[in-house]
């Protein structure tokens, strides 16, 4: 019979329980953290044209790849000296906090959010800067920009308080130290760079240049709103921790009201900017709702930790809803091409959640709280001034620095790509890569020669190429018709094209621009041993909806054809 033996705990037993148990908790929600470049990737491709996506994709990967040793070697050394020394701490050489498994820890969560940082730049400069100026300033960035920016709210060894924590400015999460940072940096760039080619016309207009899919555009979205969990609620960083030999909870005792504030900042922030998209064009814009999701989370993540419910269904709807405001005002105003919105998303928004939170700030009711709760004399209103002070500061680095850098690869045509490269595609021109190869044009015609244009003796032949344009949705309807009539072999193709259809008004992002080019099926079908006339006929009724646009069928004599299986040439090889 087994006997229970009474164990009792050590004080070094908890306090290594303590440590793993936190230890894991932080190596979770940094990988969450890290996960979140994925969505970042899809987010950008999905929003830059197809012949960009594979050099979008390319500054994701060596953002990570350059700024983490970059970040190891220099970031996190110079963001510990700049929050000592500028309030009279010790300042440290060392890049890491300590020498303690935890210490290595607490490093790699710093290093995910400098990252993060730097990987919202790319979004703004899509489709024209070359990668040697994007990819030298990503080193920058995680060496110099964000650590000291992080160095002044954060870090400060040996001190009481970083320079701007000790002046009142809070940002929990990162929402201006991160996400501001980005947005500001992203905005500069665009504006050091200029525009892509054809996006302003001569009198100042800007033009629509939609992404190439709104399907990536959505899943970024999403993954990023998953390791959003990571960014804030990952902040809350201690689990538990020793009180006079026992065990209680450590940042846990308020992760609840940070997830909660996270989540609610997310929703609202998709329908703030869905209401606004609405409003100014009678249609919810999917590119702005899925943008809004991010804004509402920038919005919550400064303030995470000192809002109420009440404020992060606020702070998160107004977020979305400057978003289709300000980008619009960018765009026509400044005349910026921000590509993936990034300004909006991540800079106004971050500094919108900073500056507002004392309005719900918990220094209150549980629901209410803050200075719309207390009365304008409430203490909260004592909170604006730090606040403004450190977006302000932030605001002035990052723009200073940034147009420091592009500026001086400006000054030596180094900036951005020959508008030839631009208009072939960075993909080609910085890469060598087609990202979708399967769709790309013939390099050469495959005749060798051009078309006669003598009148010639016209090419007699039993084989004819019936090829038929269609609409999408009459596909099957025709492959049935085919059979039906003894020719059920064929070539399909998606191609897009115009002819008597009228044009229809897309969406992107709100601002709508005229389609011409009409999504359609090319089915091809040799003919040799049944009448051209019957195929016709097939065609044109299972197709035929008597609309404008259901598209052309044409016969064309074809001279000879092979068989590669048998060899087997002419008709008997159709």
């Amino acid at each position: 019979m087994l006997t229970s033996i009474p164990l009792e705990a050590t004080t070094a037993d908890l306090e290594t329980l303590v440590t793993g148990m936190n230890l894991v908790w932080a190596l979770v929600v940094t990988f969450l953290i890290f996960f979140m470049h994925a969505g970042f990737a899809m987010l950008e491709a999905g929003q830059v044209r197809s012949k960009n996506v594979a050099n979008q994709l390319t500054k994701n990967m060596l953002t990570w790849a350059v700024g983490i040793g970059v970040f190891f070697l220099i970031g996190m050394g110079i963001a510990n000296n700049v929050g000592a020394a500028l309030v009279g701490g010790d300042s440290s050489p060392l890049t890491m906090f300590g020498a303690e498994s935890f210490d290595w820890v607490m490093w790699l969560f710093s290093a995910v959010f400098a990252m993060t940082a730097a990987t919202i730049v790319s979004g703004a400069v899509a489709g024209r800067a070359k990668l040697r100026a994007y990819v030298t300033y990503t080193f920058l960035l995680a060496a110099v920009i964000y650590p000291v920016a992080a160095g002044l709210v954060w870090y400060a060894p040996g001190a009481d308080a970083p320079l701007l924590a000790s002046l009142g400015f809070s940002d929990f999460a990162g929402g201006m130290v991160v996400h501001g940072v980005g947005g500001v940096a992203g905005l500069t760039a665009a504006w050091v760079i200029g525009a892509r080619l054809d996006k302003f016309t001569d009198d100042g207009t800007s033009n629509v240049i939609p992404g190439h899919s709104l399907t990536f555009a959505v899943l970024g979205t999403l993954i990023l709103c998953f390791g959003w969990f990571g960014f804030n609620v990952g902040t809350a960083a201690t689990v538990v921790s020793m009180d006079n030999g026992s065990v209680v909870l450590g940042d846990f005792a308020y992760v609840g009201s940070v997830a909660m504030v996270t989540a609610l900042g997310m929703g609202m922030g998709a329908l703030g900017a869905s209401a606004v998209s609405l409003y100014t064009t009678g249609k919810v814009d999917t590119l702005y709702a899925a943008n809004g999701m991010l804004a509402g989370l920038v919005g919550v993540t400064g303030p995470t930790d000192l809002i109420t419910p009440m404020g992060a269904l606020a702070i998160g709807l107004l977020a979305g809803a400057q978003l289709p405001i300000v980008f619009s005002f960018v765009e026509k105003r400044l005349k910026i091409d921000d590509v993936c919105a990034v300004f909006p998303v991540h800079g106004s928004a971050g500094m919108l959640g900073l500056v507002l939170y004392p309005l719900w700030s918990l220094e209150g009711t549980a629901i209410g709280g803050g200075l719309i709760a207390g009365g304008i004399l409430s203490i909260e209103a004592s909170a604006f001034a730090p606040q403004v002070l450190g977006v302000v500061v932030l605001t002035l680095w990052t723009v200073v620095a940034t147009a420091a850098i592009f500026g001086a690869f400006k000054a030596v045509g180094q900036v951005r790509v020959t508008p030839e490269h631009e208009r072939d595609g960075l993909d080609v021109s910085e890469h060598g890569v087609d990202t979708y190869p399967e769709f790309g044009r013939p390099e050469l015609a495959t005749d060798g020669g051009a078309l006669r244009a003598d009148g010639g003796t016209a090419v007699t032949s039993e084989i004819s190429m019936v090829t038929a344009i269609v609409r999408p949705d009459r596909l099957s309807a025709v492959k049935k018709a085919l059979a039906d009539v003894g020719a059920p072999s064929l070539t399909v193709t998606n191609v897009s094209g115009r002819g008597s259809q009228p044009a229809k008004m897309g969406q992107w992002r709100g601002e709508e621009y005229a389609v011409d080019l009409h999504q359609k099926i090319k089915i091809e079908c040799a003919v040799a041993d049944i009448p051209v006339d019957d195929v016709v006929a097939a065609i044109r009724e299972a197709a035929n909806t008597g609309e404008p646009g259901d598209g052309k069928i044409f016969v064309i004599p074809v001279d000879d054809a092979c068989q590669i299986r048998t060899g087997n040439t002419g008709v008997e090889a159709v």
